[in-house]
């Protein structure tokens, strides 16, 4: 059977990311963040500094290298999710994944990296504002929609939220919990809103 060419190349280019990643991963935590240049990421990885940003926009960006991934998670599951299946529960159910992922201990020291690097926690911040607006978009064009505007891109930013401070608590998965119980309530008064405030949209929207 013959492979699709453009399969192949999706493949090739998917790899070559990863490589890049993993090259760069590993020379910032052996030397330091900040001791590790771009060139010497593309050196390591043997390609070109014009082939790493084609994948990568910036430094920092080789750090979060499952960004897109994240955003998209989160978006799916508003999109993706069955007819009767309720919102928050399945927005829960990612973070949830989210967490576990992010608290790995294989995963530690990376964190400790960004912890110690005001770069690197610029650049996550300006990665959650991304997200919790992709998410608001999400909701907001979700068909059963009702509630306002206002009320799905606070709950995104709620959600956004939620992981960050789930992965820096104690028990992070009880943390998920308990966040979203206040973002659940939260969604129900939301719900509660005169019509008025819903931009004439109704529907169960979870």
């Amino acid at each position: 059977m013959t492979v699709p060419t453009t399969g192949r190349r999706e493949r090739k280019k998917a790899a070559t990311r990863q490589k890049i990643a993993d090259t760069a991963l590993r020379l910032f935590l052996e030397r330091g963040y900040d001791a590790v240049g771009i060139r010497d990421v593309a050196a390591e990885a043997d390609v070109a500094v014009t082939t790493l940003f084609s994948h990568f926009a910036s430094k920092e960006a080789l750090v979060f290298e499952r960004d897109d991934d994240f955003e998209q998670r989160l978006t799916r599951a508003v999109a993706d999710r069955a007819p009767d299946e309720p919102l928050i529960p399945a927005l829960r159910r990612e973070i949830h994944a989210l967490v576990r992922h992010c608290v790995a201990d294989s995963a530690a020291p990376v964190w400790r990296m960004i912890v110690e690097s005001p770069a690197l926690r610029e650049y996550e911040e300006s990665m959650r504002l991304r997200h919790a607006q992709s998410l608001a978009e999400a909701l907001l064009a979700a068909p059963d929609r009702s509630r306002s505007a206002t009320a799905c891109r606070t709950i995104a930013r709620f959600v956004i939220d939620a992981y960050a401070l789930a992965r820096e608590a104690a028990d992070p998965q009880a943390a998920v919990d308990e966040i979203f119980e206040m973002i659940e309530a939260a969604w129900k008064v939301a719900g509660q809103a005169p019509s008025g405030r819903q931009d004439g949209r109704r529907g169960a929207g979870g």
